[in-house]
C-alpha cells in the first residue's frame, strides 16, 4: 500500500503560522519507522508542503492537536470523497473520537505504535475497525529508528528530534499530556537512546529532546547526561525550574551539551500556582533558579500562561519586568487555553465559563472563556501587548543580547528572538484584521 502520514497547517498568517521556527512531529517519523516494506510511506507536513488530493494513496493516517482538528477534518473529508480510506489519530481525536469518526474511516485512541501494525494489515484486508486503542501503554524499548530520511530538508528548526522518555510524573490541572497519558512516567533504555545519537547526520550539533520532562526520574537522568557527556552535541529539552536546586544534575546537564531548558513556570502567583495543581513551583525560588542555569550556560525559555483565575491586568507588566530583570531568553506566552480532555476544561464549562467549543480558535492566542478578574477583551489584548514587548528590540537587548555577559545559548536563542519579533507583530496585525471583518 500507499500510505501517506499528514499533519495539518495552522491557519493562514495566524500566530503558530507565521512563526518561522517550525519543529516536525516525531510520532509521525515514528510510525514511518514502523511501516514495514513492501507499503510505501511518505510524510506530508501542511505546514511546510502543499497536500495533493490527486496523490495516489491507499491509507491516509492524520494526526492533529485540537487547534489543527477543524483542517484535519478537511483534509480527510476531502480524501474520503475522492474513495481514499482515512485514519485520523493524534490527542484531540483520541479525546473525542465520536467526533473525529464522522469524518473518518477509523479512529485510533492514545498511542498508535503497537497497533499501527494492526491497522495497516487491516486497511490492506479492506476490514478497517472504527475504533482501535493499545491494550498497554507503548512499551520504548521497543521504538523504532524515526524516519528523519521522509522529513523536508528545508522549513525546520530541527531535524534531530529524540525522545528518551514520556509523559510527566505531576498532574497538571490544564496540561494535555497528563490527561493523554495519566500520571505514567516511562523511560527509554540508554543504549537505544545512545545507538539513535549515532545514527544522527553531521548536523546532530543540535539536537531537541522531547521529553515533556527529562529529569522526571533523576536515576535515568544522570545515567543519561553521562552517557551524552561523550558526544560532542548541543541539546535542548524541557524540565521544571526545581531542578536547578539539584547542582549535581545541572553539572551533568551542562557537560552533556545542554543549552536551554524549557520550563513551565507558569504564574507568578502562588495563588494560581495551587489551583493548577503546580505545587512543586514555588515563586521565590524561581530567579534563584534561574541564575544557577544561566552560570551553567543552560538558557531558560520560560512557558508563563496568562488568564488564570487569580490574574488580573496587572499581571502582564508584572511578567515583563521578572523577565527582563532575570534576563529569561525567550518564553512561550499562551493565554490559558481549556483543551478538551483536561481537568480546566470541566471545571470551565461546569462553571459556564466557556464562550466557544469551536476548536479552531483553541490555538492558545484567543480567549475561549470568561476570565475572573479581567474582561475578555482585557486579557486578549494582554497576551498581544506582552508578545510583542517580550519580542521588541529592548527587551532582547535587556535579556540576551548585553555584550559583557553572552552565553553559550545565545547561539540558539538569538536567532529565535530575533525571528519571533516581526512573526508576533504581522500574527497580530492578521488578528485584528480577521476580528474586525
Amino acid at each position: 500500500m500507499k500510505v501517506a502520514l499528514i499533519v495539518p497547517r495552522w491557519p493562514r498568517h495566524s500566530f503558530w503560522d507565521v512563526i518561522k521556527f517550525k519543529f516536525p512531529l516525531l510520532s509521525t517519523s515514528l510510525l514511518a519507522g514502523l511501516t514495514p516494506p513492501p507499503h510505501q510511506v511518505r510524510i506530508i507536513d501542511e505546514g511546510i508542503s502543499e497536500i495533493d488530493f490527486n496523490q495516489e494513496v491507499d491509507l491516509v493516517a492524520i494526526t492533529a492537536i485540537t487547534p489543527l482538528a477543524p483542517r484535519g477534518y478537511e483534509i480527510a473529508d476531502q480524501f474520503r470523497r475522492r474513495g481514499k480510506r482515512v485514519v485520523m489519530g493524534g490527542i484531540h481525536a483520541s479525546w473525542l473520537p465520536e467526533e473525529a469518526k464522522e469524518h473518518s474511516d477509523s479512529v485510533v485512541i492514545g498511542e498508535a505504535d503497537e497497533v499501527w501494525a494492526d491497522i495497516l494489515n487491516d486497511a490492506e484486508q479492506g476490514v478497517l475497525k472504527p475504533f482501535y486503542r493499545q491494550e498497554e501503554k507503548t512499551d520504548l524499548s521497543r521504538l523504532p529508528m524515526p524516519r528523519r530520511d521522509l522529513l523536508s530538508r528545508k522549513g525546520y528548526l530541527f531535524h534531530n528530534l529524540v525522545q528518551t522518555t514520556r509523559g510527566c510524573p505531576y498532574d497538571c490541572e490544564f496540561c494535555s499530556v497528563t490527561a493523554f497519558h495519566g500520571k505514567s512516567y516511562r523511560m527509554r533504555p540508554i543504549p537505544e537512546i545512545a545507538k539513535e545519537i549515532r545514527s544522527l547526520e553531521h548536523s546532530r550539533a543540535y539536537i531537541f529532546f522531547v521529553d515533556d520532562n527529562i529529569v522526571g526520574n533523576l536515576s535515568h537522568a544522570r545515567e543519561l547526561f553521562t552517557m551524552l557527556s561523550h558526544y560532542r552535541l548541543r541539546w535542548i529539552s524541557q524540565g521544571p525550574i526545581h531542578v536547578a536546586e539539584n547542582e549535581e544534575i545541572v553539572s551533568l546537564m551542562a557537560k552533556a551539551g545542554c543549552h536551554g531548558l524549557f520550563i513551565g513556570f507558569e504564574s507568578l502567583r502562588e495563588a494560581n500556582l495551587d489551583m493548577m495543581g503546580k505545587k512543586m513551583n514555588r515563586v521565590e525560588r524561581y530567579e534563584k533558579g534561574i541564575r544557577r542555569l544561566h552560570d551553567a550556560g543552560i538558557g531558560v525559555y520560560g512557558s508563563f500562561v496568562f488568564g488564570y483565575d487569580y490574574d488580573d491586568v496587572s499581571v502582564f507588566d508584572e511578567f515583563l519586568e521578572f523577565a527582563e530583570r532575570n534576563r529569561i531568553d525567550g518564553a512561550f506566552l499562551p493565554m490559558l487555553t481549556p483543551f478538551p480532555g483536561t481537568r480546566v476544561h470541566q471545571r470551565l464549562k461546569r462553571e459556564g465559563r466557556l464562550l466557544t467549543e469551536d476548536w479552531s480558535k483553541y490555538d492558545m492566542a484567543t480567549v475561549v472563556y470568561r476570565p475572573k478578574r479581567m474582561t475578555v477583551e482585557e486579557l486578549q489584548e494582554g497576551f498581544w501587548r506582552v508578545n510583542r514587548s517580550f519580542y521588541s528590540f529592548p527587551s532582547m537587548l535587556k535579556r540576551i543580547f548585553q555584550p559583557f555577559a553572552l552565553r553559550r545559548s545565545l547561539i540558539i536563542f538569538g536567532p529565535m528572538n530575533l525571528g519571533l519579533w516581526p512573526a508576533v507583530k504581522q500574527a497580530e496585525r492578521y488578528f485584528k484584521r480577521a476580528t474586525v471583518t
